[in-house]
């Protein structure tokens, strides 16, 4: 069997930080939401069932009720 190559990965560089770093700023805004103790964890296993992540699914949540509510209020 031929040998097996090691990765040479040793964690993120300052280059690949301060791309992320801009990227970020660039890209996306942060809201920040609080949820009753235990919500939580409700939140991120419904999530997980629907195969999202908490953001994805929470951002879906957001996107259906305003869509909803806009086509409602018409």
């Amino acid at each position: 069997m031929p040998d097996e190559k090691k990765s040479t990965y040793t964690g993120q560089t300052d280059a690949r930080r301060k791309a992320s770093a801009k990227y970020l700023k660039e890209s996306v805004e942060d809201v920040r939401i609080r949820v009753p103790k235990g919500q939580k964890t409700v939140i991120k296993n419904h999530a997980e069932q629907q195969g999202e992540s908490m953001n994805q699914f929470v951002i879906r949540a957001i996107n259906e009720t305003m869509k909803r509510d806009d086509l409602e209020a018409v």
